[in-house]
């Protein structure tokens, strides 16, 4: 039980996108460390085809890259791609995978994904929104922010497709703007951040 306990406290990032979101996570990866202490969950539409993220992605990072099964364990310094056609979930610790709650129309499972992390992650939770077609994801910033959780949208002159990073500011809810590389950054001093204030734990 420890060990499960132990295990939910490093923080999680949650990287929505859709189209044109490879652009954003290749160069999001490639300024990002390996030894942050933190896991990457990249989040992407995919309803009708099967995802070849972990297959491209491993080029831009020194990070393992793995496609997400059921109850794998969330691990830090690891990014972790859904698969297609899944509605995303965690709990103790482990990923779950459900059929997708929206077959129609354009998906929410970034915002299923988000949802789930706000109940049942204990550490640290970072909600970003990058380039893609309408608005998944934005309905659920405001609750990150509610338990503690950065949220933050790609800037939308870097973004190949803004109406989702577009929507994402629109909720009200997101406290960064930034290009890719930003992001990155951001990302690395929020860590840095978690990693001093765990240290000064009695």
């Amino acid at each position: 039980m420890n060990v499960r306990r132990i295990a939910k406290d490093f923080p999680v990032v949650c990287v929505g996108g859709s189209a044109g979101g490879l652009d954003a996570y290749t160069r999001l990866l490639r300024h990002l460390p390996v030894d942050m202490g933190v896991a990457i969950v990249i989040v992407n539409h995919l309803r009708t085809v099967a995802t070849t993220l972990h297959e491209i992605l491993p080029h831009f990072t020194k990070m393992p890259v793995e496609l997400i099964k059921e109850s794998l364990l969330i691990e830090p310094n690891h990014v972790f791609i859904i698969p297609g056609n899944r509605d995303l979930h965690v709990f103790e610790g482990e990923f779950r995978l459900k059929p997708i709650s929206k077959p129609r129309g354009w998906p929410d499972v970034i915002t299923v994904f988000l949802r789930s992390l706000t109940k049942n992650w204990d550490g640290k939770l970072i909600a970003v929104i990058v380039s893609g077609y309408d608005g998944d994801g934005s309905a659920a910033l405001c609750g990150i922010k509610e338990v503690g959780g950065i949220t933050i949208a790609q800037k939308l002159d870097t973004a190949k497709q803004p109406d989702m990073p577009e929507s994402a500011i629109e909720s009200g809810c997101i406290d960064f703007v930034l290009s890719p590389e930003d992001i990155a950054q951001e990302i690395v001093r929020i860590s840095h951040a978690e990693e001093l204030e765990m240290g000064s734990d009695p």
